[in-house]
């Protein structure tokens, strides 16, 4: 039986017939939980009959609705038949709700009264509805063979009141039912459905030939006397069209169906586009498991549950893609049409168990419905199998929501191709058609033929095919369509005589018809041997139902189409060995009106070998006019003896407009060489739209793959975004664990979260190409960009995946926050998966859970390289940045090539994080110089600081060479511009080097160093060229000059090293003079110590402070400088006094009083105000106590509701120029008293560089490295260690002792480094080279003492640092933990 309600129906209940149910006299009860469908209107009960005296007498039938004790949401309601006394207890026990009473007294039975076994029965007394006959008359058609032996079963649907449910066609007007172009009358009886909506009508595929090719079906009410036409026009077959055997058909006005009759001679379908637009097409793509034994040949059968109502079971009989069905490991392609079912909740999937091997693995359905714009993806990973997982042989499977994709809906269009009357003109190729709209929007292509059977059956000489195809929808205008062949097998010219393509009105009041007239061939071996062609529209044809249910009919010409253009495309290949190919070389051209599509480059007009070394090659191309050109796509498909191609660059001439079009190449399409692609995207060259090569829109592929209208802007969307600071970047490592089974396929993400419900978009880790999991022990980083949530307070990490297969064990996550320099470590070690742990597959972190490390601020930065437009400019070395500013300077940053970036002319934009140590001084620049176009012609850098929009421009216009720079360097250094201002000076520094009067005291060592100063450093300078043929012998001076340099300004230590080469290399220096001319100033740095392995403590490297630094001696009293900020906003300012305290680390400063007068106002909205105070010196200041008290020192006039609001107060120490930020941003209360003030923590130090300078003394350093004690731990790799402090850095320092084995398993080893103080330590940089045997090393922690103050810094790893390990890193940064 079945129920109906209000709010929808019931699926169908079975009421099982045990022994002795259903007895004459007998009453019977069932229980059944069902969905809640409101008020019930009717319901259909009947039997299947089977068994002897299958006949049944029914008096009545009676449904409680019983509510459940426990608290559900939907109240489950059970259907009942008559009570008993048991029953009665149970009813107390469950409060009993709703009754309905069904009265039927009558029979159901194959040989009583009207033979019927399904009666319908409305709720006894109260209902207004009535029982209504339908006669239903279906009309075969009169194709060959349209006739079926098999049973029919047919459903009808009314709007709002429910269905029939499945009624089989049994006793017809005509002996043989459903025979060629025969009418048969049946009649069916049903509670009244009112106005019809839909049928339903299939057939279960039985006798000897099933396919049935069914005209219309005619439905007249005989209470209402109306009719009610359903044409089909389509076979119900296996082997035919979709392969389906049922159809939902749609009734259409009857003067569309009387306008079909009359044009009989077309024996056309022309009302499938109407019936396509009501219904929805469902591809339903179903995936076998990859395991033994997970394929099946049983019958599958599945239904899709929607909110309104279900398909009914549809077999999934043909395949669109493979012949043998549900294999293992493949993915089979199904239709399902439908109308209105509402929104998807649920699919049902079986099998019938029959066959020889019936188990089946189930892994996905994916169910496309193109006209909702909508893709579900219903994971199961379960067998449907007897004797696997639970036996079921049939699953109930929900759309898993994280894998919902949405896009824009599809509409259906009915394309008619006509073939010509000549010839040789029909094909048996697979035709395709892509649409295009205006501004170039456009259709993905599409093939016309479902399969091969299609493909030679259509488009034979003279012939008429209609198809009707779900497409993006390209606006109200056609502009123009391409269509073509794939060409192969024999004779597969076509001569096309034209397309039309018609569409429905917005309102379905009727439809157009644009037609395309082409009439050429489409083939190789006549015309212009294209065998594609650009059509556009020659005339409209429209027709619209009228009020009074008439046709009417328009036709009206088109009027100026575009015009076909002809491209004149020159191909230049590169003049270098190796540059030609003989691959098949493939164009598309895109212009703000469309593209052309992929053409082959097959007939060159100049040469008979094409793409040969330093030759041009002509080719021609008939297209819709593109408009402006501004990319082309190049690929070759790699085939043939030698495919590797160097394409120089392409030029396109418009020739209908003279226009002529530049793209620059200069790059290899190989896949052996540079960045091993064979296809490339170039940009005209004068084009400076976005040029973002990563495809957004995937899913609309609009023809272009940036928007074009944005050409007038240059900058991504995501640099737009960064710079309103909306968005910040995430950096995320994820470790995946070890464990059997901790990898997983599916897709990754984190949400992070701040306070208050802030958080971000779900954040997902999709991984790199060529990656398809998260392997065991693997570690994958991301960069995402995401909302800026402010403090983190929890992070949520899952995955999609909702089968049982895809469990993940995450070992852990790091999330780093460049912009807040903060990296938390989230050790999780928990299962994210159905089947283990608590089965989630999703976890929120708590951020308290996680190490948080401080990793130093960085500042996003929008960084633009301007590479020259000069032949060859561009390049595919590793090109390598160092920024230096006032504050510090960054370590050396990649900038990635990411794909197309340096190539000549270009200006390429990306963002970066730069450390905060603005403002910035110079730039230095460094190419690696390898690859397979090792030279670059660098023009400019632009740095924006996307925080406060300043910008600085470093210029350079020269190449970075070995052979065509002057001096063959590969690094460059650039001063900065700043609103046309150049913050470094140049000068020319000249060294003189004293090496001293000692026993030995001589080297032929290669003796290098570095200059320090005020705006960073040198660079590494090697001393070659000296006044003194033999350099560095004993009591020498030697002078060396470096020209064309950057003034560091005051210089504050040197670095300098020798190689330990050449015979007896020990090295005595006494003391190195720097002179900088443009300062005119000289800068003496004392050594008088060996630089020699057996001198001293042994080491090579010395570094030396400016002897000029000591003359600054500590005064006991200094003076500072305050300057207070009062925020910008209402209320802010105050007429009051101000005081405050100072609290250093060498004790506490008195109270200052910032005095407000009436002469001189302070404390104004937005104003700064400056005081200055002399004082004891308190040291590095650590916090400050500010107050707001009244200005005449009375009690009484300390008012309650007088604030100050103070934004932030600046300190600056004036003796050694130390500036002191502390961010307050709060309201101070007026308070007479002194006890109420508020505490402000420093927020940031800038330290003056004279304050740098005085702290630079010499001190040892004692480095313990502790090497883990795993199997394998120890490394024989040579080892090198980079300690960074707040007043700079080590150098990289090998780590060795003489004759040990050092970085044993298990051991600690210890090194003493000498530099001068580097002040705080901020972290460490340990790597190796990756030397000899086992080189793989598991780093346990690094423990760093100064010697002077016995301030221990602990810096823990726990990271291997091997190739073949983890992320294959063999360097790590460490931070202290405190």
């Amino acid at each position: 039986m079945q129920i109906y309600g209000e709010t929808g129906k019931t699926e169908l209940i079975i009421l099982e017939n045990r022994s002795n149910n259903f007895e004459r006299g007998a009453t019977d009860i069932f229980k059944r939980e069902a969905a809640d469908v409101g008020k019930i209107y009717k319901i259909r009960i009947g039997h299947d009959g089977t068994g002897i005296g299958d006949g049944w007498f029914l008096e009545s039938v009676t449904l409680k609705r019983l509510a459940t004790k426990t608290k559900e949401s939907d109240k489950k309601k059970k259907k009942k038949k008559k009570s008993e006394e048991e029953e009665e207890e149970e009813s107390k026990a469950e409060e009993l709700m709703d009754v309905y009473t069904f009265v039927a007294h009558r029979w159901l039975a194959k040989d009583e009264g009207d033979k019927e076994l399904v009666v319908e029965l409305v709720p006894d007394g109260e209902s207004d509805l009535e029982e209504n006959t339908y006669e239903v008359r279906v009309l075969t058609g009169s194709v060959w063979g349209s006739g079926t032996d098999a049973n029919v079963f047919l459903s009808i649907y009314g709007v709002g009141r429910g269905d029939t449910g499945e009624r089989q066609l049994k006793r017809s007007n005509n002996l043989n039912k459903f025979e060629k172009g025969q009418v048969d009358v049946f009649t069916i009886k049903a509670i009244d459905l009112g106005e019809l909506k839909k049928l339903r009508i299939r057939h279960d595929n039985t006798g000897a030939s099933p396919s049935w090719f069914l005209e219309r079906v005619e439905i007249v009410d005989l209470k209402e006397s109306t009719t009610y036409y359903f044409p089909c026009q389509r076979w119900l077959a296996v082997e035919e069209d979709d392969g389906q055997i049922v159809r939902e058909l749609v009734p259409v006005d009857e003067a569309f169906v009387k306008k079909d009759a009359e044009n009989d001679g077309q024996s056309l379908a022309t009302l499938g586009l109407e019936q396509k637009a009501k219904s929805t097409t469902y591809n339903v793509k179903v995936k076998t498991g990859d395991k033994k034994n997970a394929g099946t040949d049983a019958n599958v059968f599945i239904t899709l549950y929607g909110s309104k109502d279900d398909t009914g079971i549809v077999s999934l009989k043909s395949s669109k893609i493979n012949k043998n069905k549900f294999e293992r490991g493949k993915v089979d392609d199904f239709t399902v049409e439908s109308v209105d079912i509402g929104d998807l909740k649920k699919i049902k999937i079986g099998h019938d168990n029959k066959g020889n091997s019936t188990g089946w693995f189930l892994e996905w359905v994916e169910i496309d419905a193109p006209s909702l714009g909508q893709c579900l993806k219903f994971p199961c990973g379960r067998w449907l199998d007897k004797s696997e997982d639970d036996g079921a042989i049939e699953r109930i499977i929900f759309p898993a929501e994280l894998q919902t994709t949405e896009y824009i809906p599809f509409v259906p269009y009915e394309i008619t191709v006509y073939t010509s009357d000549i010839f040789g003109a029909g094909t048996d190729a697979d035709v395709f058609i892509v649409l295009y709209g205006s501004d170039g929007i456009c259709t993905q292509q599409k093939s016309l033929c479902l399969n091969k059977r299609e493909q030679r059956m259509y488009f034979e000489r003279n012939s008429v095919n209609q198809f009707i195809v779900e497409l993006e929808d390209v606006g109200d205008i056609i502009e123009k369509i391409r269509i073509g062949h794939k060409g192969g097998g024999l004779n597969s010219g076509w001569h096309l005589d034209r397309v039309a393509i018609r569409r429905l009105l917005p309102n379905g009041k009727g439809s157009e018809t644009v037609t395309f007239p082409c009439e050429r061939w489409l083939a190789k071996s006549e015309d212009d041997g294209e065998i594609i062609r650009e059509l556009v529209p020659s005339d409209i044809f429209t027709e619209k139902l009228m009020k009074d249910g008439t046709l009417k009919q328009i036709e009206e010409e088109v009027d100026d189409p575009l015009e076909v253009h002809t491209y004149k495309i020159s191909v230049f290949t590169g003049d270098i060995y190796g540059a030609g190919t003989d691959a098949n070389v493939f164009l598309n051209i895109y212009g703000d009106l469309g593209d052309t599509g992929e053409r082959k480059l097959s007939k060159s007009e100049t040469n008979f070998n094409k793409f040969e070394r330093g030759q041009e090659d002509t080719f021609t191309i008939q297209a819709v006019d593109l408009g402006i050109l501004y990319k082309i796509k190049i690929r070759h498909d790699n085939s043939m003896f030698s495919p590797d191609w160097f394409l120089e660059k392409v030029e396109i001439l418009d020739e209908t407009t003279e226009e002529s079009f530049v793209f620059l190449c200069e790059r290899w399409l190989s896949k052996k060489k540079e960045d091993k692609k064979i296809d490339r995207t170039l940009y005209e060259q004068s084009y400076d739209g976005e040029r973002n090569s990563l495809d957004g829109s995937s899913l609309s592929m609009s023809s272009q793959d940036s928007n074009a209208d944005q050409k007038e802007t240059k900058r991504s969307s995501l640099v737009k975004a960064a710079a309103a600071g909306s968005l910040i970047p995430y950096h995320i490592t994820v470790t995946t664990g070890t464990e059997y089974d901790s990898s997983t396929d599916s897709r990754v993400y984190l949400i992070i979260m701040g306070p208050q419900k802030v958080q971000t978009e779900r954040l997902w880790l999709d991984l790199p190409e060529g990656k398809d999991e998260f392997a065991d022990g693997s570690v994958e980083k991301f960069s995402v960009w995401g909302q800026d949530v402010g403090e983190i307070k929890k992070v949520e990490v899952g995955h999609d995946g909702a089968t049982p297969e895809s469990c993940w064990l995450v070992e852990e996550i790091t999330i780093v926050v460049p912009t807040k320099g903060v990296m938390y470590n989230f050790v999780c070690k928990c299962w994210l998966a159905r089947d283990k742990g608590d089965g989630l597959t999703s976890r929120i972190l708590n951020i308290l859970d996680a190490d948080c490390v401080n990793v130093g601020l960085k500042i996003l930065y929008e960084v633009t390289v301007v590479t020259g437009d000069i032949e060859s400019g561009g390049t595919d070395a590793s090109i390598f940045m160092t920024v230096f500013g006032s504050n510090g300077n960054t370590e050396e940053m990649q900038l990635e090539k990411n794909g197309d970036r340096f190539e000549r002319g270009q200006e390429d934009s990306f963002i970066m994080e730069i450390a905060d140590i603005a403002p910035l001084r110079k730039m230095r620049i460094r190419s690696d110089g390898k690859g397979t176009r090792p030279h670059w012609f660098l023009e400019r850098i632009i740095l924006k600081n996307l925080t406060n929009q300043e910008v600085a421009t470093f210029t350079y216009s020269e190449w970075l060479s070995k052979l065509k720079n002057a001096k063959g360097s590969l690094v460059c250094e650039m001063p900065a511009v700043i609103n046309d201002e150049q913050m470094m000076e140049d000068t020319t520094y000249t060294l003189q080097v004293k090496t001293s009067d000692v026993g030995g005291a001589g080297t032929d060592a290669n003796v290098s160093l570095i200059l320090f100063g005020e705006y960073g450093d040198s660079g590494t300078l090697a001393l070659k060229e000296s006044n003194k043929s033999n350099k560095f012998e004993r009591n020498q001076m030697d002078e060396f000059n470096f020209s064309d340099m950057l003034s560091l300004g005051d210089l504050c230590k040197v670095r300098i090293w020798h190689d330990n080469k050449g015979i007896a290399p020990g090295w005595h220096l006494e003391y190195i003079d720097v002179i900088d001319s443009a300062m005119d100033k000289t800068f003496r740095f004392q050594c008088d110590r060996w630089l020699a392995k057996g001198e001293d403590d042994g080491q090579l490297i010395r570094e030396l402070a400016c002897a000029n630094n000591d003359i600054l001696e500590l005064k006991e009293r200094t003076t500072y400088e305050i300057a207070t900020v009062t925020s910008d906003r209402e209320d802010a300012e105050t007429k009051e006094n101000i005081w405050i305290i100072l609290e250093g680390k060498m004790g506490r400063s008195k109270e200052f009083l910032m005095e407000n007068s009436s002469k001189k106002r302070r404390f104004e909205r937005g104003a700064t105000d400056t005081f200055q105070f002399s004082s004891k010196n308190v040291g590095d200041i650590a916090a400050i106590c500010v107050g707001h008290c009244p200005k005449d020192g009375k009690k009484s006039s300390a008012k309650a509701d007088v604030f100050w609001h103070v934004q932030e107060i600046i300190i600056t120490e004036m003796e050694l120029c130390n500036k002191y930020f502390f961010r307050c941003n709060v309201k101070i209360p007026l308070r007479y008293k002194r006890r109420d003030y508020k505490v402000f923590e420093c927020a940031k130090v800038t330290e003056s560089f004279a304050s740098k300078a005085r702290s630079l003394v010499p001190v040892k350093y004692e480095t313990i490295v502790v090497t883990g004690f795993e199997k394998g731990a120890g490394t024989d790799a040579n080892v090198f260690i980079t300690i960074f402090g707040l007043n700079g850095d080590s150098g990289k320092r090998a780590l060795k002792q003489k004759f040990r084995n050092l970085f044993e398993r298990g051991k600690t080893n210890r090194f003493y480094l000498e530099t001068l103080d580097m002040g705080e330590l901020k972290k460490v940089r340990i790597e190796h080279d990756n030397s000899g045997l086992a080189p793989g090393w598991l780093v346990e922690r690094v423990e760093i003492t100064n010697s002077a103050t016995g301030v221990t810094t602990i810096f823990p790893c726990g990271k291997w640092l091997d190739e073949n390990r983890g992320d294959g890193l063999i360097w790590r940064e460490l931070f202290p933990r405190y």
